[in-house]
């Protein structure tokens, strides 16, 4: 599952809907969070024109931001 998500996104693709992609703020600014299941999310960081995935972190909403 993680695996099929870094691919795509290391491909430049767009996630399926059903991984929830989308920007964060706050202290997470500038990064994406998706699900890889209902409660596993990534943070990652795409930079520039030219790829530079930078996979932040992975855990459950509680692991991730105390919620």
């Amino acid at each position: 599952m993680l695996e099929q998500v870094v691919e795509l996104l290391s491909m430049g693709e767009p996630l399926p809907d059903k991984n929830h992609d989308h920007d964060l703020s706050g202290d997470w600014a500038g990064h994406r969070e998706c699900h890889i299941l209902p409660d596993w999310l990534l943070i990652y960081r795409i930079e520039d024109n030219i790829l530079v995935l930078t996979l932040a972190r992975t855990g459950s909403h509680s692991d991730l931001f105390g919620k």
